[in-house]
């Protein structure tokens, strides 16, 4: 008997805001979730939108996902998005924390995961100012010391790194 299917529910993380995406034309980001999102799912589910939601690939959920059970994001407190972009060939996977930062425990094993894979990613850290989270995030790499230094440069040159 193969895994079970996991599902999204109850976890709405990603409809939260704690991935910053853009929904029918509403910014939504920490602090500022999806107006569809009820805090328990979607009230528009079938009317969603294709990009971002149909498109949208939860690491917890894809087929076939190396993370553990207690990785679901309302759990580990994180988002971890496979394969968000590629850096000298190599796959560059995305952690999004769910509060404002990624507790040690997952922030741990996505290094080990790193390393063991020879996958570099990147996480962030929600800024608060008084009280508020900012659209702005603090961006941090794991990985080589070159592939640190680039994503270090392409944020100083303001570059979108994804």
């Amino acid at each position: 008997m193969g895994k079970k299917e996991r599902q999204c529910q109850p976890c709405t993380a990603c409809c939260d805001g704690w991935v910053q995406m853009v929904i029918n034309g509403v910014d939504v980001y920490p602090g500022h979730p999806c107006p569809h999102s009820t805090g328990s799912g979607c009230d528009d589910y079938e009317n969603r939108p294709e990009d971002p939601c149909h498109f949208f690939q939860c690491g917890w959920i894809i087929e076939n996902s190396p993370l553990p059970e207690w990785m679901q994001p309302e759990n580990a407190k994180v988002i971890v998005l496979f394969n968000k972009f590629q850096w000298r060939n190599l796959p560059v996977d995305l952690a999004v924390p769910v509060g404002k930062r990624i507790p040690p425990r997952a922030l741990d094993w996505m290094k080990q995961f790193s390393r063991e894979n020879g996958r570099p990613f990147v996480y962030t850290e929600q800024i608060k100012e008084k009280g508020i989270y900012q659209k702005e995030q603090q961006v941090y790499g794991f990985g080589p010391q070159e592939f640190q230094k680039e994503l270090l440069d392409r944020q100083q040159a303001g570059e979108r790194l994804w």
